[in-house]
């Protein structure tokens, strides 16, 4: 635009029409190569043009790399899906709906950091040869749940400190990342940095636990790794099952009825109908470790498939009764699913999405139980992460809330107990939670945006106060125990009511994990002096939690009756 007032305004275009991408910040700030970003971004960044009304805009960059394929192929896949799923949401619910005029857009920045540097480098390593790939389906279901919603949406790579270090107000409202994503934001901002992270939220699969997230606490009280003390609201995480109460659910999209076609001779079949074949879920040789007789059991009963990479001129180390297909795209494995009957958990990976779309595409989940269960005191794969839980199975998520007959937790050592499993689950039908729906997570992602501020000072109203149900809890149990035991959750954000309830009664203020809580024999009551210590995991054998509980909706636990 010529304006006098801006005289350089068309040099600094053609300038960044040129050069956008000499510095990886002009992505940060959602400029992507279109004249539209870069007016946007010399106008609300730079002021070097005239301040221009804001468009709905997506802008991606670094999109050539193998995890940026799979997150746009995923989104691709599943378009027609996302859509049908905002046509049919509730509008009196939503305010913004794909297609349909939006109330307030939101600007939001998605920045995965693993994805970036060096980090990034290693991570696209690992995709290439069946690495993990839970975060990258995260990444591409939550990019989709936030376009169908309606806001404004940049998915970037790592800002830079060259031509536009990042000093000027940030132009997001919410900023979507995880824990290398903080770290690398953190040192491009430098003291702006605390000003903005209450618009963070960090995706974070395995969750971080109140002990871990408050510095001082968890320096104090053994609890210091490499993750955590970032002194976040322990909301702002965002996990990929409902295991910590104390962080947010985000999830992610089950691919139950995606019925691309895909030409392959192998893995064609004349229909969908399920074969007496098992797929054992396992990608990489290590994994297979230990297990041959485990699935030399499952073998003399279904036919056994497995989809494990092999590089160049490396002998297999897969059992030779099993049919191996070598590392599969998305879309053939999900082929490949749809015929089998059994899915087969090797112990690890952990807590990955895989487990989910086999159950919705008609599998039963077999998988091993941990006796002792498996955590950071035991496991190096848990060993500093920011969590004490307890792990009994590859996937506690699928034991606990979803279980029998879809799920089938065993003794690996025990062939009777594997083939017993196996006979019994040959007549298993399909199921979906319904929070790994693309509604249920449109539903999810809608209510955390639209009442979660953790920029506000005031005590959080959502859920709101009737959803409390105050349950007293035994010696040692946490909130998570206490509330789960009356198929309730544990939320919270209540916290802070039953804080001023205590209040009336003689109670001492404790910086500790297990306050709010009651000592039996001195008759003792603690209240919580630090918010940031509100912990649902928290326990003490000298102590009886005081919790609050929730119900939740059928198949959606985030969610509570009165929070739509």
């Amino acid at each position: 635009p010529m304006d006098p007032a801006y005289p350089v305004c068309a040099e600094k275009v053609e300038f960044l029409q040129a050069r956008w991408q000499s510095d990886p910040c002009y992505a940060f700030y959602g400029v992507d190569g279109t004249t539209c970003s870069i007016l946007t971004y010399l106008s609300q960044i730079e002021d070097f043009c005239p301040h221009r009304l804001g468009r709905n805009h997506s802008a991606t960059s670094n999109d050539s790399g193998s995890a940026m394929k799979f997150i746009r192929s995923r989104v691709e896949r599943m378009s027609e899906r996302w859509i049908q799923a905002g046509l049919r949401m509730n509008k009196s619910q939503l305010c913004c709906v794909y297609l349909v005029t939006c109330c307030y857009k939101l600007q939001v920045l998605l920045y995965p950091g693993a994805l970036a540097g060096s980090v990034g480098q290693r991570f696209e390593a690992m995709v290439e040869r069946g690495g993990p790939l839970g975060e990258l389906v995260q990444w591409a279901d939550l990019s989709a749940c936030l376009t169908i919603l309606g806001h404004n949406l940049t998915f970037s790579a790592a800002p830079g400190r060259g031509s536009c270090p990042i000093q000027r107000p940030l132009t997001f409202d919410l900023i979507y990342t995880d824990y290398h994503g903080l770290a690398h934001l953190q040192g491009a901002m430098g003291l702006a940095f605390q000003h903005y992270q209450c618009r963070f939220r960090i995706l974070d699969s395995f969750g971080t636990e109140p002990a871990f997230n408050l510095a001082s606490y968890a320096h104090s009280h053994g609890y210091k790794t490499l993750w955590g003390s970032w002194g976040l609201q322990p909301l702002q995480y965002m996990t990929m099952f409902p295991h910590t109460p104390d962080n947010s659910f985000l999830g992610f999209v089950s691919e139950e009825a995606v019925r691309k076609e895909v030409r392959e001779d192998e893995l064609e079949p004349e229909s969908y109908g399920k074969e007496r074949i098992a797929v054992v879920y396992g990608k990489q040789d290590y994994m297979w470790q230990g297990k041959s007789e485990y699935v030399k059991v499952i073998s003399e009963e279904l036919e056994t498939h497995a989809t494990v990479y092999q590089p160049p001129g490396h002998a297999s180390n897969i059992p030779s009764f099993i049919r191996n297909h070598g590392l599969l795209t998305q879309e053939h494995f999900l082929r490949l699913l749809r015929r089998a009957k059994l899915f087969v958990g090797l112990g690890f990976p952990y807590e990955g999405p895989a487990p989910i779309e086999a159950i919705a595409l008609g599998c039963v989940f077999l998988q091993p139980r941990f006796d002792p269960p498996h955590s950071s005191d035991n496991n190096d794969f848990y060993k500093g992460k920011p969590t004490t839980r307890q792990i009994s199975s590859q996937h506690p998520y699928a034991e606990e809330f979803i279980g029998k007959p879809y799920v089938w937790t065993v003794n690996v050592t025990n062939s009777t107990d594997i083939r017993e499993a196996v006979r019994a689950i040959l007549s298993t039908e399909s199921f979906t939670p319904q929070e790994f729906t693309c509604v249920g997570m449109l539903e999810r992602v809608h209510g955390y945006i639209t009442h979660q501020n953790f920029c506000s000072k005031s005590v959080p109203t959502w859920p709101p106060e009737s959803a409390l149900r105050v349950h007293l809890g035994p010696l040692g149990q946490s909130c998570v125990s206490v509330c789960r035991r009356s198929s309730l959750f544990c939320e919270p954000a209540l916290f802070h009511h039953l804080n001023t309830l205590a209040e009336r009664l003689t109670c001492t203020n404790l910086p500790n994990l297990f306050a709010l809580s009651f000592h039996p024999w001195g008759r003792h009551c603690g209240l919580q002096l630090e918010p940031l210590l509100f912990s649902c995991a928290g326990s003490d054998l000298s102590y009886r939690r005081l919790c609050p509980c929730r119900a939740h909706l059928p198949g959606q636990v985030a969610l509570c009756p009165d929070c739509l």
